[in-house]
C-alpha cells in the first residue's frame, strides 16, 4: 500500500502539468484572434523545419525514384506544353523574395490525381488530364497545387508534425498518470493511450484540410490572374466530390490524397464567385495534349485506333485534336502511311503548330523517309530555335540516321543555352558516346547523376571523365572545376542527410 501511494503522489504531481499541455488555450493576439487562424509567416517556422535548398534536394531525389520506376512519360511534347502552362500559373503565385525553380511532368497512370513534391516538383496523373473537361479545369488543379508549394504546406506540415508529437506525448503521459491514479487497471490505460493518440491523428487531419483550404484560395486567385475561368478550380471537385456517391470503390485517387467536403467546395465557389465571369477557350495545344497523353498511355494489348470510331468513319466532322490523335495511333499501330497524309494536311491549316510537325517527321521516319523526316524537323528549327520538343525528336532521328555527330552538335547547343531537363541530358551523353566523344559523355552523365541528387555517381563519372586519353585541356579545366564543386557539396550533402535522419529519429522518438 505505500508503495502504491507513492505512485498516487506522483501521478498527482505530474496530472496538472500534463492537462495544461492537454487543455492550454490558444495563444490570442492584441486583437482578440486566435494566432493560429492568421495566415502563417513563410520562411519562419517553415523554414526552421525544411529550407527551401532541402525541399529541392529531397524532391530531386524522388523525382529520380519516380523515372527508374517508368512512371514519369518522359514525352517531350507533353512536357512542354505542362511547363508551358504551370510557369504561366506559378510566375503569378506571389511568395515573397523566395525564389522557386517549378517543374511540372506526367505521370503514366490512368487514375485521377496530381501531387506536388518538395522543392516544386508538380505531377499530373494522365487520367486526370483525360477526365478534364476543358483547358481551365487543368489550369485550376495545377495552380492548386502550384499553391502548396509556394504555402510550404509540406515544411508547415513537418513543423506542425513536431508540434503534434509534442501533443501527443503529454496526452499519452496524461493517461498513464490517470490511470494509475485511479487505480485504474490495464485496459482502462490503454484505452486513454489510444484516444490520446487518436487525438494526435485528428490534428494531422485538421492540419491536411486547412492546407487544402488554402491551397483552394491562393489557386483560385492564381488560376483568375493567369486568364483563366475561376469557377473551373469548384466545378472540377464538385464533379470529382459526386463519384463519393457511387461508392467506395468509386472514389478517385484524388480525392483521397485531397479529401473533398461539401463544405469545401461550398466555400471553393464563393471564392470563385469574387472574381469576374470569364468565357475562356481553349487553346489547340490542350487538346492535343489530351489526345497525346490518350495514345501514349494506352494499355498494353490495346488498339489505341480504338479510340476513334468516328473520326474513321467521317473525318470531316471530327476536331482538329481528335484528328491528330487518329492520326498518332496509325503511326504507334505501325501504319505510317496514312499517318503522313493527315499530318500534311493538318500542318497545312496550322503552319506555326510544332507538335504537328515532330508528329510528321516520326512518321515520315517509321515510314522509311529519312531525308524527308529530317527535312520537315529542319524546317521546324528554322521556325523556332532552340525549341527542346523539336531539337530532341531532330537529334533522336539524326542518331538513328547514323548522324550522331550533327546529333550531339544540335543537342549540345540546346543544352549549353536551355536549362535542360533530366532526359535531354541523358540524350545528350547518348549522341556524345554515339560520336565518339566519350569524354563529354561521361560529363553529361556526371551532370544526370547531379540533377538526381546522386553526388557519388557524378563524381564518378567525372573522374571516368578525366581519365579518357588525350582530352583537350579546355576539357580538363571544364572537368576539374565540376569536380571540385560537386567534392565540395557532397560533405555538405551528407550532413544534411545525418542531420535530417537524426531529426527524424528524435522526432518519433519524442
Amino acid at each position: 500500500m505505500k508503495h502504491r501511494f507513492a505512485l498516487n503522489r506522483t501521478a498527482m504531481a505530474l496530472l496538472p502539468a500534463a492537462l495544461v499541455l492537454l487543455a492550454a488555450p490558444p495563444a490570442v493576439g492584441s486583437s482578440g484572434t486566435e494566432i493560429q487562424d492568421q495566415l502563417p509567416e513563410m520562411g519562419t517556422a517553415a523554414q526552421a523545419a525544411l529550407s527551401v535548398e532541402d525541399e529541392y534536394r529531397i524532391g530531386r531525389m524522388v523525382m529520380r525514384d519516380l523515372r527508374s520506376s517508368g512512371m514519369v512519360l518522359d514525352d517531350p511534347e507533353i512536357t512542354e506544353y505542362l511547363q508551358s502552362l504551370g510557369l504561366r500559373l506559378s510566375s503569378l503565385a506571389h511568395e515573397g523574395t523566395t525564389d522557386r525553380q517549378f517543374n511540372f511532368f506526367m505521370v503514366r497512370q490512368p487514375t485521377i490525381n496530381a501531387f506536388a513534391l518538395p522543392g516544386g516538383f508538380i505531377g499530373v496523373h494522365s487520367g486526370l488530364v483525360l477526365e478534364t473537361s476543358d483547358e481551365s479545369e487543368l489550369a485550376g488543379v495545377l495552380a492548386h497545387e502550384v499553391a502548396h508549394v509556394t504555402q510550404r504546406h509540406i515544411a508547415r506540415g513537418i513543423e506542425a508534425q513536431a508540434r503534434t508529437n509534442l501533443m501527443s506525448t503529454a496526452a499519452m503521459i496524461a493517461a498513464i498518470v490517470i490511470g494509475a491514479a485511479a487505480g485504474g487497471g490495464s485496459n482502462t490505460t490503454m484505452g486513454a493511450i489510444s484516444a490520446a493518440q487518436g487525438l494526435a491523428a485528428q490534428a494531422q487531419i485538421n492540419n491536411t484540410r486547412d492546407n487544402e483550404y488554402e491551397a483552394d484560395r491562393v489557386g483560385i486567385g492564381v488560376l483568375a490572374s493567369a486568364g483563366f475561368d475561376p469557377n473551373a478550380m469548384p466545378a472540377f471537385f464538385e464533379t470529382m466530390f459526386r463519384r463519393t456517391q457511387l461508392g467506395p470503390d468509386q472514389v478517385p485517387e484524388l480525392l483521397r490524397t485531397h479529401p473533398v467536403t461539401s463544405n469545401r467546395v461550398a466555400e471553393s465557389k464563393s471564392r470563385a464567385l469574387q472574381y469576374p465571369p470569364r468565357t475562356v477557350t481553349d487553346s489547340l495545344s490542350y487538346s492535343m495534349m489530351k489526345e497525346r497523353a490518350r495514345v501514349l498511355t494506352t494499355p498494353p494489348g490495346k488498339d489505341p485506333r480504338s479510340y476513334y470510331p468516328n473520326v474513321k468513319a467521317n473525318e470531316a466532322d471530327a476536331s482538329t485534336a481528335q484528328v491528330y490523335g487518329y492520326a498518332l495511333a496509325q503511326m504507334t499501330a505501325g501504319d505510317p502511311q496514312p499517318a503522313i497524309a493527315t499530318f500534311s494536311r493538318l500542318l497545312a491549316a496550322h503552319p506555326e503548330n510544332l507538335a504537328l510537325y515532330t508528329a510528321l517527321g516520326q512518321a515520315k521516319f517509321i515510314a522509311g523517309d529519312v531525308p524527308g523526316a529530317l527535312a520537315t524537323l529542319e524546317k521546324a528549327m528554322a521556325l523556332s530555335p532552340r525549341n527542346i520538343p523539336v531539337t530532341i525528336r531532330y537529334g533522336e532521328i539524326l542518331m538513328q540516321a547514323s548522324r550522331p555527330k550533327r546529333a550531339h552538335e544540335v543537342l549540345l547547343d540546346l543544352f549549353n543555352n536551355v536549362a535542360p531537363t533530366q532526359e535531354q541530358i541523358r540524350l545528350t551523353a547518348m549522341a556524345a558516346n554515339a560520336a565518339g566523344d566519350v569524354a563529354d559523355a561521361y560529363s553529361y552523365m556526371a551532370e544526370y547523376h547531379a540533377m538526381g541528387g546522386d553526388l557519388p555517381l557524378a563524381i564518378n563519372q567525372l573522374e571516368l571523365a578525366l581519365s579518357v586519353p588525350n582530352i583537350s585541356d579546355v576539357q580538363r579545366s571544364r572537368f576539374v572545376a565540376r569536380l571540385k564543386e560537386f567534392r565540395e557539396a557532397l560533405p555538405k550533402e551528407r550532413k544534411r542527410l545525418f542531420q535530417s535522419s537524426s531529426g527524424d529519429e528524435s522526432g518519433s522518438k519524442g
